[in-house]
């Protein structure tokens, strides 16, 4: 294994689902996409990751909009859900709970058609930023130990 105290992971999601939004101060049809997420996931490198333990955060958090008009959803019922609110939602949520299980997320983009995406980066973020941090001091502290136990076995 190198040195790396990190790694990036990148998921991607696809939820199917309905939606209409306000054009113009009208209510537009409910039509169906699509959508695609993808999650760019910071987390701290160890000898074997199981990684489809931030996946299944995700894929237990999009379950709840798969094959829905996401208009019923909270917040959705209350917030018109553009594509940008929709990915900003996402990235809230999803960040929380990624970070519960020990990941940071740094990116969500979402797509409703192949040629159009709403991204957000969280890397500027002072809470991303203390959460690297946290992590990397953690990650140095291990490998620090753990060269301290080797040499103590060596001597």
């Amino acid at each position: 294994m190198d040195n790396k105290l990190s790694c990036e992971y990148r998921f991607k999601f696809y939820i199917n689902a309905s939606h209409s939004i306000i054009i113009n101060g009208k209510q537009g049809e409910v039509h169906p996409h699509t959508w695609e997420m993808m999650l760019n996931i910071l987390v701290e490198r160890t000898d074997f990751m199981e990684f489809n333990v931030y996946e299944q955060v995700a894929q237990e958090f999009f379950a709840q909009y798969q094959d829905c008009t996401l208009n019923d959803k909270k917040p959705f019922d209350t917030i018109v859900p553009t594509l940008e609110n929709i990915v900003d939602f996402f990235g809230q949520e999803i960040g929380k709970r990624i970070r519960e299980v020990g990941g940071i997320l740094m990116r969500i983009e979402g797509s409703e058609t192949p040629t159009r995406s709403y991204v957000v980066s969280y890397t500027d973020h002072s809470d991303y930023l203390e959460d690297v941090q946290h992590q990397s001091e953690e990650a140095l502290s291990r490998v620090m130990d753990d060269m301290m136990d080797r040499a103590l076995a060596e001597s």
